[in-house]
């Protein structure tokens, strides 16, 4: 299924746009400085910081260094499309996470090529423009595709074809999880610590900037605080790994793969200290 990644990820992007109806989304900002805070913090703020703490931490240099450059890309990803539903799960905001969700998806082809390949200096074997490229293409045709299967379709027949397309949704995961782990089992049989380290520090890269986040934005009130830092600490690295050239580091790659682990645990593990803050007094 590793070839197949790709096309998922794409078709993925695609169904998931056809099921958010752009109008509607935007309909959800009723709190614009906030939405527009979060994108700035969520694409630019974040992998600035975890530069820093990389760098601090000797990360970027030595046998750490493949590591610590995919903990600094994963901080420049967008907010993972599955935090709306997550957000929901869990008692957090799925409205403000539906609207930050799509904006930074639509805004990181042009935000992480120039941060992660230009001022942070890390190494993907492509250049900014090759990355930008791949990320337009992948993030822009589903989207124009998407727009205009609605225009062509419309409304009434999307919503009576909801359910074929969450199940064709649920069917192309199952086809991107199997694509994403090649591969990950040999590995973790041959090099058990550098796995289990790459996992620990998967989760370690999430929760970091889960909490960041929250603490960054807890003026805007406890309930948009924790919505903020979730989809903060979920972010999409399927359109990497989708549109990185074979020839980038596989330590990379593997960081990227073992990200799946915090994108759908954290959400489970933190749900009762959610509960808990969410309490009335």
């Amino acid at each position: 299924m590793r070839l197949a990644l790709t096309p998922s990820v794409f078709l993925l992007m695609l169904l998931v746009l056809l099921r958010v109806d752009p109008a509607q989304a935007l309909s959800y900002l009723r709190r614009p400085l906030l939405v527009a805070a979060l994108c700035v913090w969520v694409l630019l703020a974040c992998p600035l910081a975890f530069f820093g703490l990389a760098w601090s931490a000797g990360l970027t240099a030595g046998a750490a260094a493949p590591f610590g450059a995919a903990l600094v890309i994963m901080a420049t990803g967008c907010a993972a499309t599955s935090s709306p539903a997550f957000a929901r799960l869990v008692g957090l905001d799925g409205e403000l996470s539906l609207v930050v969700a799509l904006l930074t998806t639509l805004l990181v082809p042009f935000t992480a090529p120039p941060l992660a390949l230009g001022l942070l200096g890390v190494d993907l074997s492509i250049s900014i423009g090759g990355l930008t490229g791949r990320l337009a293409l992948l993030v822009g045709l589903p989207l124009l595709l998407s727009l205009a299967i609605r225009r062509w379709a419309g409304p009434a027949r999307l919503v009576r074809a909801g359910g074929a397309v969450d199940g064709a949704v649920v069917l192309l995961v199952v086809i991107y999880g199997f694509g994403v782990m090649d591969g990950v089992l040999a590995r973790l049989l041959a090099e058990p610590a550098l796995v289990l380290g790459g996992t620990v520090l998967a989760f370690a890269g999430s929760l970091g900037l889960n909490l960041m986040t929250t603490l960054a934005f807890r003026p805007a009130g406890v309930r948009p605080a924790l919505s903020a830092g979730l989809l903060s600490g979920n972010r999409n690295m399927a359109l990497y790994l989708a549109v990185l050239p074979a020839a980038t580091d596989p330590r990379i790659l593997l960081f990227f793969a073992l990200c799946q682990f915090p994108l759908f645990f954290s959400p489970f593990l933190l749900k009762p200290l959610y509960h808990r803050l969410l309490r009335p007094a």
